[in-house]
C-alpha cells in the first residue's frame, strides 16, 4: 500500500457505500478503490487534478468520478456511516463534534470582478465592515475585530507617497 491510499480496513468500511459503475460504455471499467484513492491523493496533497500519479488513472476519469459521487451525495453517506459507526463504538464526543470552518480568501479577479472593480478597494471595505456590523458578527470574527481596533486609513501608501514627493520640503 502507498502513501495516500485507503487502508483494506478503511475500505471494508467505505465500499458497501459506493455506487457501483453501472454504463458500459465501451471503454474499461475503473475500479472504485483505484478512483477513490487518487480523490485522496489530490486532497490530501492539494495539487492540481492533472498532476495525479498515473497509478491512479487518466486524472480525467478520477476526476469524473468524483464530481458525480459528489453530485450523488456519496461522500455525505460515507461521513454519516462513519459517524453512526464511531457514536455506537462511543468514540465520538457530540459536544466536540465539529468541521473546520477556516477559509482562504481569494482574489476579487477570482470570483470574476473586473480590474476596475479591484481598484476601488475604500468602498469595498466600507461596505464589507457595514455589512458585518448589520449581520451583527460577534466576537469570534477576528476580521471584524482587527478592523476595529486598527481601521483603515482614508488614503492609501500611494496616495502619500505622491504627496510627499510633490510637497517642497
Amino acid at each position: 500500500m502507498k502513501r495516500h491510499e485507503v487502508t483494506d480496513e478503511q475500505w471494508s468500511a467505505v465500499e458497501p457505500l459506493i455506487p457501483q459503475s453501472k454504463a458500459r460504455t465501451g471503454r474499461p471499467h475503473r475500479p472504485a478503490r483505484a478512483m477513490l484513492n487518487g480523490m485522496l491523493w489530490v486532497l490530501r496533497t492539494g495539487a492540481p487534478w492533472r498532476d495525479l500519479p498515473e497509478r491512479f488513472g487518466p486524472w480525467q476519469t478520477v476526476y469524473d468520478y468524483f464530481a458525480r459521487w459528489r453530485r450523488e451525495r456519496v461522500f455525505d453517506r460515507i461521513l454519516e456511516a462513519l459517524q453512526i459507526r464511531l457514536d455506537e463504538q462511543g468514540l465520538i464526543d457530540w459536544d466536540l463534534w465539529c468541521v473546520d470552518g477556516s477559509s482562504v480568501r481569494a482574489s476579487r479577479a477570482a470570483a470574476g470582478a473586473s480590474k476596475k472593480a479591484a481598484a476601488d478597494t475604500r468602498m469595498n471595505r466600507k461596505t464589507t465592515h457595514w455589512a458585518a456590523a448589520v449581520a451583527d458578527s460577534g466576537a469570534s470574527s477576528t476580521w471584524l475585530l482587527t478592523a476595529q481596533a486598527f481601521p483603515w486609513p482614508s488614503k492609501s501608501r500611494r496616495d502619500k507617497s505622491t504627496t510627499r514627493r510633490g510637497s517642497s520640503r
